[in-house]
């Protein structure tokens, strides 16, 4: 907090706090205990406090919600709570204490709201933008308290009702919406977090109020990735607002569901999203998606030839597949990789597009009615007739057919432009080897044993001399050689997890026989280009095709540079 207070704190409109500051409970020799548990969580509030407090001696006045400079929207983990990973329906024990941990950040006229489950939103730019945070724990497939989001009695579905109806309220006031929470929606045979029922109900929600959501942000994972959420995944009954009790028990999932997500997580998830990202849809040659999604690009002469004919119904096939030039198929969740290390400890600073903001109101200070004060639970849209097999669910209405693509599709106000991640190597700034060597900075490769040759650690009586600690620029979505991504609205993302789907094992013959110009590492893909040699290689590790640098690229940064790339191939293919 002290680098961010000394680099980034003017830079910062509001904070997104993805949960889990509480010691995970893995050391069955060194339980937790409550007071352990909600004294981190303190501790946090206080180092928040230290960094965008306002100081100004009224902390204890009647208006806890004007403590801050900007806002801090905090949510639930699953070890925030003991035990960890359960919660059941609020109020309960742990609603109650974070309403009180936190509530300099709930909003006053949602603190009852947030006791009944943990859920609420905030408005960080007054009538233009609001902050939706989510109690995952109620959507969590292995939070043995709550059974899914079907049955009206479940605080997952009591939740996904607010969710609708606030949604709602922010599209009839012409705010947009950012979501976020701390289990990701993910959802594959190799790893699933969530029950299906809830995650039927939130990817119709992403769909119907695509003109409203600018983006999802969660944690947990502790991974640098992002997920596509696939409507095409939405189940018949669902679209029709139906939905059985048991919908769950269709869906396969690994037989380690249960624990919680560390660095040892499976290959098979990597090798399963890579493997759904491969059948994405690709643009015909002569299409420049998603530069332009009307450019076919043949010449003006040949137009009305029957080669250009077939270029055109190329596009529209590809087009009609994706969901239009704004991938409206699709929505996204950006998964962010954790502060203490699992890894190396990481930040991210997402930028969003400003044209046509006025300059904000003060924090807290909004000229319409919160977004509490309006669209309450309405028991008609939670009971569903007992006479009927599956439960009855309003279904959202969709975007008008007027409206134009959301922030999250097409860039406008509030899209977001690019965001920069920063890593901290504590390998170097431990400082705590010997070596011959030179003792200038480590690489972003981590603490492989290559790393380490020929250094060895001190003594048992050696005084540690840590360096001064810092973030650095791991890298930048605009700025990057491999991702390339001029902003990160729909049709860029997608286009990118086609390009890191699109690898296909290359070996050591194969590599022999390639020119060094479809030859490249990560390290010289952002170097300058005229810099490249062009020679053949054979077999070197960390040498790859362009066609395979996105995925080599996604992956070191998955594991923050951590994850030696002989590994990556080794798991993965080369």
């Amino acid at each position: 907090m002290t680098w961010i207070e000394h680099n980034l704190k003017d830079k910062i409109d509001f904070v997104i706090w993805t949960g889990d500051s509480a010691r995970h409970d893995n050391d069955e020799n060194i339980p937790r205990n409550a007071a352990q548990v909600i004294g981190s969580n303190e501790m946090m509030v206080q180092k928040m406090f230290e960094v965008f407090g306002k100081h100004n001696g009224d902390e204890d006045d009647d208006d806890p919600n004007n403590d801050y400079t900007i806002p801090i929207i905090p949510s639930f983990g699953n070890n925030d709570i003991l035990p960890h990973n359960v919660m059941a329906k609020g109020p309960n024990t742990w609603t109650r204490t974070y309403s009180q941990i936190w509530r300099q950040f709930v909003p006053e006229a949602q603190k009852h709201q947030f006791e009944q489950g943990g859920w609420y939103n905030v408005e960080v730019i007054p009538n233009k933008l609001a902050v939706f945070s989510l109690n995952t724990l109620y959507f969590a497939d292995n939070n043995a308290a709550v059974d899914g989001c079907a049955s009206p009695s479940e605080p997952g579905h009591r939740q996904l009702e607010w969710m609708r109806i606030q949604l709602q309220f922010v599209r009839d006031r012409g705010v947009k919406a950012i979501l976020t929470g701390h289990q990701p929606p993910v959802r594959q045979d190799a790893k699933t977090l969530w029950d299906e029922t809830c995650w039927q109900k939130y990817t119709l929600w992403l769909r119907q109020y695509r003109d409203v959501i600018v983006s999802s942000h969660y944690g947990h994972f502790n991974y640098d990735h992002f997920l596509l959420q696939d409507f095409e995944d939405l189940d018949d009954d669902t679209k029709d607002g139906r939905m059985e009790y048991t919908l769950s028990d269709n869906v396969t999932t690994s037989a380690t569901e249960h624990g919680d997500l560390h660095t040892m997580v499976s290959s098979d998830y990597w090798l399963e999203l890579r493997q759904t990202w491969s059948d994405l849809p690709k643009p015909p040659k002569s299409m420049t998606w998603p530069e332009d999604g009307s450019e076919v690009g043949v010449t003006q002469e040949k137009k009305k030839s029957s080669a250009a004919k077939k270029e055109k119904r190329k596009r529209a096939k590809f087009l009609s597949k994706i969901g239009g030039t704004h991938a409206e198929r699709f929505a996204a969740s950006f998964v962010s990789a954790s502060v203490v290390p699992n890894l190396f400890p990481t930040i991210r600073v997402f930028e969003y597009n400003t044209t046509g903001l006025e300059s904000p109101l003060a924090h807290g200070k909004a000229e319409t009615p919160s977004l509490a004060a309006k669209g309450r639970l309405n028991e008609d849209d939670l009971v569903a007739r007992k006479k009927d097999k599956k439960h009855k669910f309003k279904i959202p209405d969709p975007p008008s057919k007027s409206a134009p693509p959301g922030p999250a599709y097409s860039p406008q106000t509030l899209s977001l432009l690019r965001y920069t991640q920063y890593y901290a190597n504590i390998t170097h700034i431990n400082n705590d080897f010997l070596s011959s060597e030179s003792t200038s900075d480590v690489s972003a490769q981590g603490w492989n044993e290559g790393k380490h040759k020929g250094k060895k650690p001190h003594n048992k009586d050696h005084e540690p001399q840590p360096k001064k600690f810092h973030f650095q620029v791991h890298y930048d979505t605009r700025d990057d050689d491999v991702y390339q991504l001029p902003d990160l609205t729909m049709p860029r993302l997608v286009d990118l997890a086609r390009r890191i789907g699109e690898f296909k094992p290359v070996d050591d013959d194969e590599m022999a026989q390639l020119d060094g110009e479809e030859i490249m590492s990560g390290e010289s893909a952002m170097a300058d280009k005229k810099k490249k040699k062009h020679k053949k290689k054979h077999g070197k590790p960390g040498k790859h095709t362009k066609r395979n640098l996105p995925w080599y690229t996604f992956m070191r940064r998955a594991f923050v540079e951590t994850k030696p790339i002989e590994e990556i191939e080794e798991q993965f293919g080369r």
